[in-house]
């Protein structure tokens, strides 16, 4: 049994605790707060990391009836729902999509309410501008707007506190307890909103449902979100869903750091040219879609080639269609020096080359739509946007599967109540954010839903908290 002996009682206890520090939290705990409850913030970063991996967005993506002075056009709820559909193939459960969904129409105008503001959407965003809000000045400042509107409402914000301990009695919160400097503290409260993330940086857990090759993955986040809050639920008998081996996962460029490289780190220009492996061999059509429902594949697909590593080339004809890494990509005069660059076989690549080269058939190319550029007798296709690689200089990316966050995570009900594995709902638990993702993503991915996931099941898990601990 752990030694409880140097717990120190906190003074207070709270209506609602919220376990993490992102946007998932900062809805759930503002909307608690809003309701008249008090709420005190656990984070476990410091003050400058706060936020999770919320520090490296960019956008969200919610349903709305017709363009805004951010928004290109509508984007309806039965189109989101068809989007979500295909990148899930299926895995989602439909009644919490929906509802996410729906109240995703309603989230542009309370995310405003409490400080965030929107711009147009960038240059080279991919077909986003309709179906994405952008957050004027990214993630970090969506995170301060929430931080201070949650601070003027009285919430109580502890950093470098860490939940290392959760005293729950058959699916009843009590208390958390927080490593917080060289002590620990028991804070008790009548509800708990777990929204502390997946365990995407804890490497060999990662290894537990990987294998070895989860050695060589980069993480695009935050270096906390370690899965101890989930691992704490789960051996308390709260129920899972989801796969360990799936997640949100990017190729990032391979000199990225292994974590928080973020979304600088992100590779946009696959559907503008052609990814080979270590042996210098296409692996999978790199046209298939518009990138935004496709570029969360290519991590999964970078991790099952060999070294789990790739290489991104294009010519100088796409060499400004996209927004660059924050590494220089390789520059050759031809393929031959560039195969030489890349440690990869010069012949091999040069016949890969002009074996693309040969296979495509021109036609209008469009980078903002489905264009009529493709190959024909090449396995893998490329089916749209193909253009002969024919325009020095070359240039070349390498890449390596970028963990953004998991989808493991609790099973909860449409109150973002945490649902038990003997039955039923826990008495008043909640979760909102990439801890529990997995309901919505069971596979899949497409641009902007992480985001919507924790805004919409925040706010319900943060009204839900608050709800219960007035009863």
């Amino acid at each position: 049994m752990t030694d409880q002996s140097d717990i120190v009682d906190h003074p207070v206890t709270y209506d609602v605790v919220v376990a993490g520090g992102g946007n998932a939290a900062l809805c759930a705990a503002i909307a608690a707060r809003r309701a008249g409850a008090s709420v005190i913030v656990l984070e476990a970063a410091s003050k400058f990391y706060r936020g999770g991996n919320t520090r490296h967005t960019r956008n969200m993506r919610c349903a709305h009836d017709a363009a805004t002075a951010t928004l290109s056009g509508p984007y309806t709820e039965d189109e989101f729902w068809d989007d979500l559909l295909r990148v899930t193939e299926g895995q989602t459960n439909e009644q919490l999509a929906r509802l996410m969904i729906r109240e995703s129409k309603d989230m542009l105008d309370w995310i405003v309410e409490q400080g965030v503001r929107f711009q147009p959407s960038l240059g080279g965003t991919l077909s986003l501008g309709r179906t994405n809000s952008f957050f004027l000045g990214g993630g970090r400042a969506m995170l301060n707007a929430l931080y201070l509107t949650a601070e003027l409402l009285g919430v109580d914000v502890r950093y470098e506190a860490e939940v290392v301990g959760l005293e729950m009695d058959d699916g009843r919160f009590r208390a958390a307890i927080v490593q917080h400097g060289n002590g620990r503290m028991r804070i008790g409260g009548k509800a708990l909103v777990a929204a502390a993330g997946g365990f995407e940086s804890n490497i060999d857990k990662l290894v537990e449902g990987w294998g070895e090759i989860a050695r060589n993955f980069l993480i695009r986040g935050t270096p906390n979100n370690r899965g101890t809050v989930l691992d704490m639920l789960l051996g308390a008998g709260v129920d899972s869903i989801g796969d360990p081996t799936q997640c949100h996962a990017v190729a990032i460029d391979a000199r990225a750091p292994k974590y928080d490289g973020g979304i600088i780190t992100r590779l946009d220009c696959v559907v503008f040219g052609i990814v080979v492996n270590n042996n210098a061999e296409r692996f999978y059509d790199e046209g298939e879609d518009v990138w935004p429902k496709r570029y969360a594949i290519w991590g999964r697909l970078v991790a099952t080639q060999p070294n789990q590593i790739a290489y991104i080339i294009f010519d100088a004809k796409s060499a400004n269609l996209f927004m660059p890494s924050l590494y220089p990509a390789i520059e050759a005069a031809g393929i031959t020096e560039l195969a030489g660059k890349l440690d990869l076989d010069p012949d091999k690549l040069t016949t890969t080359v002009a074996q693309f080269n040969a296979s495509v058939r021109a036609g209008s190319f469009n980078p903002d739509i489905l264009d009529d550029c493709r190959t024909e007798n090449l396995a893998p296709p490329k089916s749209h946007w193909a253009r002969r690689l024919d325009s020095a200089p070359f240039y070349a990316y390498p890449v390596r599967p970028g963990i953004t966050f998991t989808y493991l995570g609790v099973r909860v009900d449409h109150a973002a109540r945490m649902m038990m594995k003997a039955g039923g709902p826990a008495d008043n638990m909640y979760a909102a954010g990439e801890i529990m993702a997995g309901n919505v993503l069971g596979r899949g991915y497409a641009a902007g839903i992480g985001m919507t996931i924790g805004s919409v099941f925040g706010r319900i898990a943060g009204r839900g908290a608050a709800t219960h601990a007035a009863q």
